[in-house]
């Protein structure tokens, strides 16, 4: 028995609430014992809650014990080693009790009839043991051990309710102990498992000799790393244990699996040696066999000797489930523990049975990769019947870049080796693996010295680069390559010139776009494929738009719409389909670009293509905000979010937090707004589409709060007009905004030059909500109260379209309501402010909805009046003064949100105070304060 202390706490990651359960069950001991069982699967942290808890067991006695299978045998062999050190003790029991509990500590039997009297004999040692201070006992790893230790340790632990007295049990998750409250191990997240990685990597750092290891590992290697390990603790540990310094910086490839001479391998190891010989030849060709398909399972038995029945002890140990569907394994890890336990020969040899059962038309790639797996050396044939089976991903991406892979070491030739590779990066990509694309590219980089290859292989890596990594750097990579291959391969060079120009407008370095239209125009031809076009003229439009030639941009831009409608067979493809939605966007067809972006959504899952995917739905989400569809907006960038972190592609990721920042702002949602913010970080940099996009979205919460000049400056920031350089595309967008905050100011220069680009674009396309918005913006401008205001308002009501953009016409009635009420007719004002406030109630969007109640209150209405006194004796322009007082507004913020003079601010103020009876602003704040608590006020 020993005696617990206080020492330094080992941090256990992701084992919260188990730590809470056993610092309970401690703190518990004083008033009354209990128990605890934590089940897991092996490495997933039991033993190190055991030692949790006898960290934490300070001040009470400590007996530990281990179930081992080596004495699962002996009867009552695990009890013998817990108790031996309190025997002493047994001179309190009864003297039958004492005799029973000898004899059965020696090795002598016990009958079942009088296992009761055994068990109380244990319970009343452990109480006698517990009289000078509280005593924990454990019992680590206790269905490993006698099944009559576990018989009863389970009987003491369910009546201990009167002593101070507390047991922990472990066991694997197939135990099943009743009576005794149970914690079952999760699997650690991503974000934990990494936090596990990067704690063991700093341990190793500290290590003798260890110091090439770098000091933080790849982001990429700990997310592919924490697929790996399973979210296994243990798993993560062996991991670490064997990486080179090139794989925790993400330059090598990872291990496939936990290594098998690790603590989790000899782990699974020992318990796959207590399986018969025959439980675990099927059990490997299982393992081996990953689609779990039944009837091949049943075949590969059948060929090994044996058959699917013999699993059954592997069932009962819970390895495995057998039923209709196939056999599946439970937990993640074992899959890959079995295959990796497996000597070398034996793995090979069910890979042989596997793939002579395989023999369906389409198995054609799983047998030619078992064959793969079970062969050493090059095998040229073997290799190009990995190739042709892999051809279209048809067997999904992962499978066919595996494939290749093994084709390319199967080669007998360097060129074969270095075209395989390359494929193999190309599926990996389409797939949704950057990472083992770009460790693909490293290894063809190496075995690879044709130029023309090299290209090719630089063009996706600067399409890697645009997605996952430095965007500002991937637009000089791939204009390199596509210069490169323009002579060979058109389609392949327009494609990357393609990426180029999104490089060049992601990091809003737009002025570079020139060089991207001048090499696609030279690589055009007159009777170019569909594909072929619609790339040219989306090149060819954008440039053209981004110098401000629109009447040269939108012929082209209209030409790739058109041919995007059309594309057919192999010129069908999501990146096609996305140029077209793209140029439909620049020239505001919202419902074809929307239909284009819809059909690339599609058709990327349909493929299967996880690389354009998150693009497609980028389109898709801009489409549905300027067609009003707000909510749907923010749904599709929720999905496309959730594909680019899945896929590794941090950029779209950023683009995406950037337009559900935007989304959030104009519904005037602050918190999931600057949530969303934070989520994007400091990634990006300046003058970055996300970082763009984020400014945007603080810039409308800064004009929701009145903060107009704030707001200005920041959308002003967006792109610096006549330099190329900035998120012009962003700004376009923002502009209405941007004219809105500045109509507020009496400077207004930035505003001015933004509202005339937005017209120029505006005026060349035929969208009516575009038109809206520019006839909105110049009432914004147009000298207050005058008539060019209100001709300019009334436009714009009349070009907003009925069947969509319900939002922009709500903030067009509200503004003109502003307007009419701010010139002294608050009859004409309350038709447009009562129009803006359905339209906002129907919209659900709560706070503009209020912000027309307010307006049509201080234009005299009487909405939903509320219950204040304050409210019955003010009129409507001196309640909404009080509010914003009581908010903590100046008079001079008061008068720029209102719209009117301080004097006039200043005479309003005194006759509130006169009306209320009170005499500062104080009062007057906490009058307000304490009306609301009380529930008076109805329609605030």
């Amino acid at each position: 028995m020993v005696t617990a202390s206080r020492v330094q706490l080992t941090v256990l990651r992701g084992r919260d609430d188990e730590c809470r359960a056993v610092r309970s069950l401690l703190d518990g001991m004083t008033n009354a014992g209990g128990a605890l069982l934590v089940r897991g699967e092996p490495g997933s942290g039991r033993t190190a809650l055991v030692g949790y808890a006898h960290r934490h067991a300070e001040g009470c006695a400590v007996l530990a014990g281990s179930g081992l299978a080596e004495e699962a045998a002996l009867p009552y062999a695990g009890l013998q080693r817990l108790v031996d050190p309190v025997l002493d003790r047994a001179v309190a029991l009864p003297n039958e009790q004492r005799q029973l509990l000898r004899r059965a500590l020696a090795g002598e039997s016990c009958p079942a009839d009088r296992q009761l009297t055994l068990s109380m004999a244990v319970l009343g040692l452990l109480a006698a043991a517990a009289r000078d201070r509280p005593l924990l006992a454990t019992m680590d790893d206790i269905d490993r051990g006698d099944p009559q230790t576990a018989q009863v340790l389970a009987f003491v632990a369910r009546r201990l309710r009167h002593l101070p007295l507390a047991v922990l049990l472990t066991a694997d998750i197939t135990a099943n102990l009743d009576g005794i409250p149970a914690h079952r191990l999760r699997a650690l997240s991503e974000q934990e498992s990494s936090a596990v990685l990067t704690d063991r990597l700093r341990r190793l750092t500290e290590r003798e000799g260890v110091d090439r290891l770098p000091e933080r590992p790849a982001a990429s290697a700990l997310t592919a790393l924490a697929m790996i390990g399973g979210g296994n603790p243990q798993a993560l540990v062996d991991l670490a244990e064997v990486l080179s310094a090139g794989q925790w910086r993400g330059e090598e490839s990872l291990p496939a699996a936990p290594p098998a001479d690790g603590a989790l391998g000899c782990a699974y190891r020992a318990r796959l040696d207590r399986l018969p010989p025959q439980t675990r030849r099927v059990l490997l060709l299982a393992a081996l066999d990953e689609d779990g398909e039944p009837v091949t399972v049943i075949r590969a038995a059948a060929a090994a000797g044996t058959e699917v029945e013999a699993l059954a002890p592997a069932e009962v140990a819970g390895l495995v489930r057998v039923d209709q569907r196939g056999v599946t394994f439970p937990q993640p890890l074992v899959r890959a523990m079995i295959a990796a336990s497996a000597p070398l020969a034996e793995r090979r040899a069910a890979h042989r049975l596997l793939a002579e059962v395989l023999v369906a038309d389409g198995q054609r790639l799983r047998r030619a990769m078992h064959l793969a797996a079970a062969t050493a050396g090059a095998d040229p044939v073997l290799a190009a019947e990995l190739e042709q089976a892999a051809v279209g991903g048809s067997d999904g991406w992962a499978a066919a870049s595996v494939a290749l892979r093994w084709a390319a070491e199967l080669s007998d030739h360097p060129k074969l080796t270095a075209a395989r590779l390359l494929t193999a990066a190309r599926y990996a990509w389409a797939g949704g693996q950057p990472d083992a694309a770009r460790l693909l590219l490293d290894r063809l980089r190496a075995v690879c010295a044709d130029p023309t290859v090299r290209a090719r292989a630089d063009l996706l890596r600067g399409e890697l680069e645009l997605r996952c990594g430095a965007a500002s750097s991937a637009s000089a990579t791939l204009l390199a390559a596509a210069a490169a291959v323009d002579g060979t391969d058109r389609a392949l060079a327009l494609t990357g010139l393609v990426r180029a120009g999104e490089a060049v407008c992601f990091a809003g370095d737009q002025y570079r776009y020139a060089e991207v239209g001048r090499r696609a125009l030279a690589l055009r031809r007159p009777n170019d494929p569909p594909a072929l076009e619609v790339m040219g003229c989306l090149i060819a439009g954008v440039a053209a738009t981004l110098r401000g030639d629109h009447e040269r941009a939108g012929p082209a831009l209209r030409r790739a719409v058109v041919l995007g409608g059309r594309l057919t067979g192999w010129a069908l493809t999501p990146t096609a389909l996305s140029c077209a939605a793209a140029a439909g966007l620049l020239v505001a067809v919202d419902g074809a670009a929307h239909r284009l972006a819809e059909r690339a959504v599609e058709l990327a899952r349909e493929r299967g293509e996880v690389s354009m995917l998150s693009r497609a739905l980028e389109l898709r989400a801009v489409a549905e905000y300027w067609l009003g569809r707000h909510e749907t907006a923010a749904e599709t960038s929720r999905d496309g979010l959730r594909v680019a972190r899945a896929s590794g592609q941090v950029n779209c990721a950023n683009v995406h937090l950037g337009m559900l920042a935007v989304l959030a702002a104009i519904r005037a949602d602050r918190d999931t707004s600057l949530r969303r913010i934070r989520e994007i970080g400091e990634s990006p940099t300046p003058g970055s589409r996300p970082h763009a996009l984020a400014a945007w979205a603080l810039a409308v919460l800064d004009l929701v709060d009145g903060r107009h000049a704030e707001a200005a400056d920041r959308l002003a920031s967006l792109a610096r007009l006549g330099t190329g350089r900035g998120q012009v595309l962003v700004q376009v967008m923002a502009t209405p905004y941007l004219v809105e905050a500045a109509a507020h100011l009496a400077h207004r220069p930035a505003a001015t030059a933004a509202l005339a680009a937005y017209d120029r674009w505006a005026s060349s396309t035929a969208s009516p909500l575009r038109r809206a918005l520019s006839a909105r913006c110049h009432a914004l401008l147009a000298p207050r109260g005058g008539a060019e205001a209100e001709r300019d308002f009334q436009a714009a009501l009349r070009l907003h379209p009925t069947e969509a953009g319900t939002f922009e016409r709500a903030r067009t009635e509200l503004l003109f309501g502003q307007e009419l009420r701010r010139s002294r007719r608050p009859r004409d004002a309350r038709t447009h402010l009562h129009q803006a406030r359905e339209m906002f109630s129907l919209l659900g969007v709560e706070c503009w909805a209020e912000q027309a109640t307010t307006e049509l209150r201080a234009a005299g209405e009487s909405i939903g009046p509320p219950d204040l006194p304050a409210a019955r004796l003010l009129t409507g322009q001196q309640l909404r003064i009080a509010e914003l007082v009581a908010e903590g507004a100046t008079n001079r913020e008061i008068a720029a949100r209102m719209f009117l003079s301080t004097r006039t601010v200043d005479h309003h103020l005194r006759n509130v105070f006169h009306r209320l009876g009170i005499r500062s602003r104080t009062e007057l704040a906490r009058a307000f304060t304490a009306e609301r608590q009380v529930g008076l006020a109805s329609d605030r």
